[in-house]
């Protein structure tokens, strides 16, 4: 193990645990990094909270995309390929790794980890992290402190060298691709494909709460992306209508009535309150 190197970075240590083979990567604005981590805690027992390893693929990040937990970029533009490093971070860059992990923990667990932006409107959204649903992230969350995460990275891809997913896009792109995602659910419709179009649905509605997330909540470009999803919401419930997701419907439903009481609601799907509800009874 080398000795440890501070980065050019206040509360950052960084320890080179295995040395990586060639020159820096051309870390330019856009490049896809894939890598696998370990994040622990510094403890005596340095806990391990998450492991890449342990659940299946590597993880990947844009550079220059504004990701979750800044300091990631830091980590990751200072090593080589192949590298494996240990990187010591005070609570100054560590205090949204709760919201992160729960993500990934989700999407390891085969759960929708955007779920709760496509289940709520408006105001249920400020509460919607009061818990995580991980004992060990809320203790984190309400008490912030420093990690420890051990990093190998495995590859860096230039801009124009894969094709980007619509989580990848920048503001601009990704209300370009919504129109785009909204005509091919609507085709898929059509053609009785209603998974496939429900997918198509939920993606285009992720995109635009990412977007909605940087706007002030009720004033108007709020309001005029709110109107977007919840025309995208009723699609995708007409979709879960088809494959007989009752429950589902009756929920986005009556989200949509009860935070946007003027919003017009299909006529079948208004039928379908009622007989998700006999439904219900009859089970």
């Amino acid at each position: 193990m080398e000795k440890t190197m501070l980065l050019d970075v206040e509360g950052v240590r960084k320890t080179i645990i295995h040395g990586g083979t060639g020159d820096l990567p051309n870390f330019i604005s856009g490049s896809k990094v894939t890598f696998h981590f370990r994040t622990m805690k510094c403890n005596e027992e340095r806990t391990v909270m998450d492991d890449s390893k342990r659940v299946g693929p590597p993880m990947h990040i844009i550079i220059g995309n504004m990701f979750k937990l800044e300091v990631w970029e830091i980590l990751l533009t200072s090593m080589r390929i192949g590298e494996v490093a240990e990187f010591w971070c005070d609570a100054t860059h560590t205090g949204v790794y709760p919201i992160l992990s729960r993500s990934l923990r989700q999407i390891a667990e085969g759960k929708d980890p955007t779920e709760w932006h496509i289940h709520t409107c408006g105001l249920a959204n400020m509460f919607a992290y009061h818990t995580l649903g991980y004992e060990d992230l809320d203790e984190l969350q309400k008490e912030p402190q420093p990690l420890i995460f051990v990093i190998e990275l495995l590859k860096v891809e230039a801009p124009n060298s894969y094709e980007r997913e619509s989580w990848a896009l920048n503001n601009d792109e990704k209300m370009k691709v919504v129109p785009l995602l909204h005509g091919d659910g609507n085709r898929l419709f059509k053609l009785g494909r209603y998974e496939e179009a429900a997918a198509k649905y939920q993606e285009a509605i992720i995109c635009l709460r990412n977007i909605q997330t940087k706007e002030k909540a009720w004033e108007a470009p709020w309001l005029k992306l709110e109107k977007m999803v919840n025309t995208l919401i009723l699609n995708y419930c007409q979709c879960l209508l088809k494959n007989e997701e009752y429950y589902q419907v009756l929920e986005h439903t009556t989200d949509i009535i009860k935070y946007h009481p003027g919003t017009r609601v299909p006529l079948v799907l208004e039928a379908s309150i009622s007989s998700s509800v006999n439904w219900g009874l009859r089970r």
